[in-house]
């Protein structure tokens, strides 16, 4: 099923996307939820971010060309990691499907996009082993972790690296049925193909990260999980379009400007 949070009488609704168009439901989609009747054709619904999410994780260093660029950008040498690493963004930089990605007037031109599958939680979940950590996986949709590369390097913390408002476009819905062995991620810049990558060839996967942070955090309905990206990418500019696709899940597209 393919759900999405849209604007529906000036108040935002989730609903349930068939072929062309979205029926509004009442209630909750991580709960319990009645259909309406009411459709809207997909192409002229304003989508909003699929969920607000009560805490918001994010995979660290997850894929190993990733970590090898990272190194080489940095001057380092490479430190692939031996466990899971989580670490948290911030819901003010959450924006939506063909919502601008705002460059702050004093960013570098060191701006990049991180093209990820987000793994969304629908179940209350702790202590989970590795063989059951997807249980409590609601479904996924995409996301592009923006991030100010000077600032990144430069900063004790992420705080305005990652977190800057409009840096997290996420969208454009979230598919609860998808095959992770079968998903590829593909990346392009003003329609030209930036990098291309299996998607679950991570350094660990959804179910290890679920697995390790189940044991210390209670994992909430409404969680995500941001789960790292593949390889390097462009330093973007003002006017630039980024559209990230991972098959099975959809297109998340996104136009870059620079504050004046």
């Amino acid at each position: 099923m393919r759900w999405a949070r849209f604007e529906s009488n000036g108040k935002p609704s989730y609903g349930i996307i068939e072929g062309s168009e979205i029926e509004a439901v009442e209630g909750d989609m991580l709960g319990s939820y009645k259909r309406t009747g009411r459709r809207v054709a997909l192409d002229k619904a304003k989508l909003l971010v699929p969920l607000v999410p009560q805490t918001f994780y994010a995979a660290g260093l997850n894929y190993v060309e990733h970590i090898m660029e990272q190194a080489k950008m940095h001057g380092r040498e490479p430190n692939v990691p031996e466990k899971p690493d989580i670490g948290y963004r911030a819901n003010n930089a959450l924006i939506a499907h063909d919502e601008d990605v705002v460059i702050p007037k004093d960013a570098t031109d060191k701006v990049q996009y991180e093209a990820e599958i987000v793994a969304v939680v629908g179940k209350k979940a702790k202590n989970l082993t590795e063989k059951d950590a997807l249980s409590c996986i609601f479904g996924y949709t995409i996301g592009n972790d923006v991030s100010e590369r000077t600032w990144q390097k430069d900063d004790r913390t992420f705080w305005r690296a990652k977190n800057t408002d409009t840096f997290k476009p996420m969208g454009p819905w979230i598919e609860t049925e998808v095959d992770l062995d079968k998903l590829r991620t593909i990346v392009k810049v003003n329609g030209k193909t930036t990098i291309e990558f299996d998607t679950n060839h991570m350094l660990f996967g959804i179910a290890r990260y679920i697995s390790a942070m189940s044991k210390y955090l209670t994992l909430h309905p409404g969680d995500m999980i941001w789960m790292g990206t593949e390889g390097s990418a462009p330093n973007l500019k003002d006017g630039d379009v980024v559209e990230i696709e991972i098959n099975q899940i959809g297109k998340l597209r996104n136009r870059f400007v620079r504050e004046k």
